[in-house]
């Protein structure tokens, strides 16, 4: 049967799941954006920069890649619940060789059956999720051609940010259940640690959370999306024209 101390150790998996993802919604931590919510920003550039070009084979194949990437996850995801049922399959065996482990709580084959009924419902989650993000990824395709040209965009320029606005909250929306899909895959390797004994089980999932936190709010990648001054020390040279009085055109000698 279950002990006291996994029963506190699912209980405290749970709190830090739902208190990260609370904590990404409140969109700042000590006064910081987040990674996420940055990116959302720079999704709105994106799509608003599509406003003035009539060529966005650029950005349709952006939102092939975004559909492609969330794909994967997806079948992945399917892939993972597949194991954890041929896991359920071998389960004297598999439970025989934790048996065995030093640090391992033995706690008989109907809990260990039960661990991995929750891994498997972990990676149904995340699949639903990659699954939902990958048709809402395929709407905002099709929100994005309505997106109009340059020339009507000139003329009604009201109605061309509305078509945009459709686009962003619609690429927002996939890219926050992508999000949550690939948070839940993350979580499951902390969810690893239950198998060991329940203090190991709170141990890694306080690990997965603090790395989560650490790229969410303080990482590299944030800074390198902030919006920064430029620097002072940098100085762009016109670029060249090739020598145009070879061809007898100009004999100008360039700029």
């Amino acid at each position: 049967m279950m002990t006291t101390p996994d029963y506190i150790a699912l209980c405290f998996f749970a709190l830090m799941w739902f208190g990260y993802a609370r904590l990404l919604r409140s969109a700042s931590l000590f006064g910081r954006t987040s990674l996420t919510h940055a990116m959302i920003e720079r999704r709105r550039e994106w799509i608003y920069n599509s406003l003035r070009r009539d060529l966005k084979m650029i950005d349709t194949q952006i939102m092939a890649g975004l559909q492609n990437g969330t794909a994967f996850f997806a079948s992945t995801s399917i892939f993972a619940v597949g194991s954890c049922f041929a896991l359920l399959g071998a389960t004297e065996k598999v439970d025989a060789v934790f048996a065995d482990l030093p640090m391992v709580l033995h706690s008989g084959h109907a809990v260990f059956e039960m661990k991995v009924g929750g891994l498997a419902a972990l990676f149904g989650y995340a699949f639903f999720k990659f699954g939902w993000s990958y048709r809402l990824f395929n709407y905002c395709t099709i929100l994005f051609g309505g997106i109009p040209m340059m020339r009507d965009t000139e003329n009604d320029v009201l109605a061309a940010e509305r078509a945009a606005e459709r686009v962003i909250r619609m690429n927002i929306i996939a890219g926050g259940h992508f999000n949550e899909g690939l948070r839940a895959i993350f979580l499951s390797i902390g969810y690893l640690g239950w198998f060991i004994n329940p203090y190991v089980f709170m141990l890694t999932t306080t690990i997965v959370i603090v790395v989560l936190t650490r790229r969410q709010f303080f990482s590299e990648a944030r800074l390198a999306i902030m919006d920064r001054e430029p620097s002072s020390n940098l100085h762009l040279s016109p670029i060249p024209r090739s020598n145009p009085s070879a061809d007898g055109n100009d004999s100008s000698g360039g700029l």
